[in-house]
């Protein structure tokens, strides 16, 4: 399960969106957010669908490793689609089993809350998939720039923001480690009930934190040494500009978040 979890990594790839500024993929990650919580009926996700399937296209991503992040959330899937399923009031009944009522609102509602999710978490990965972090963090930082204004340290939280980011896959990696270690010692993490599963991962959670706290003393080790204050004075190699394409990139979320306005204006008349 553990390396089905893609978010934090990096797909390198000759694409369109590769390419583009890492603040306006910042942006249009919030924009396209804001469009999923938007839409109102289940038609209006064919509109996010056909916006996403385009993203990804342009992107060159392997179709497999986007479905491969929506993996681990399974369960959470099928608990939020159950929960809105049953825990749903409506006034059209479908189905009736005593202790609880299936109705068409309670249906509706189960895949609405369930694709969103979804999206949510595609978008994610396509942000984090085609940006580098060090990218990322300028375009963090370019974007929290603004706060200085009033103290606030943008870079510092754009910094920390990437590392916790980029400190995933390796975390990860490390769990799968110890994972395999403890069950060459005679560990079972893939056999059982649901709750004895989860104790057998109570002993991996001690190595791991050891881990990681070894991992953040290194790093601010190695940043100390290197003479690392912060942002100021800091120079880059590659200074952001916004070209052509990033411009196109904002008129078409701009386009697909009227038309899911539109779109749901004249489906709810």
């Amino acid at each position: 399960m553990l390396k089905n979890i893609t978010l934090g990594q990096y797909y390198p790839a000759e694409s369109v969106v590769h390419r583009l500024d890492p603040r306006v993929k910042i942006v249009l990650l919030i924009a396209f957010v804001a469009a999923v919580f938007l839409v109102p009926n289940l038609s209006g996700f064919v509109l996010i669908a056909l916006y996403l399937a385009l993203a990804c296209k342009l992107s060159k991503l392997p179709v497999k490793l986007l479905i491969k992040s929506i993996k681990p959330l399974r369960f959470i899937l099928i608990f939020t689609f159950i929960l809105n399923l049953f825990f749903t009031g409506g006034t059209t009944e479908l189905l009736n089993l005593g202790f609880a009522v299936l109705t068409k609102e309670g249906l509706l509602n189960a895949i609405r809350y369930s694709l969103r999710l979804v999206f949510l978490v595609l978008g994610s990965s396509l942000l984090t998939l085609t940006t580098q972090p060090v990218t990322l963090t300028d375009g963090l930082e370019r974007l929290l720039s603004p706060l200085k204004v009033i103290h606030f340290p943008a870079h510092e939280m754009a910094m920390m923001m990437t590392i916790a980011l980029r400190f995933i896959p390796t975390l990860l990696e490390e769990a799968d480690k110890i994972m395999k270690a403890q069950s060459a010692r005679g560990s079972d993490f893939e056999t059982g009930r649901l709750l004895e599963r989860v104790k057998a991962m109570v002993p991996l959670l001690v190595p791991l934190f050891v881990s990681a706290f070894r991992r953040a003393g290194d790093l601010a080790m190695a940043m100390e040494a290197r003479c690392y204050h912060g942002g100021e004075g800091r120079t880059r190699l590659h200074v952001l500009k916004m070209q052509k394409n990033d411009w196109i990139a904002i008129g078409a979320t701009a386009v697909l978040i009227v038309l899911v306005i539109v779109e749901g204006r004249i489906f709810s008349v």
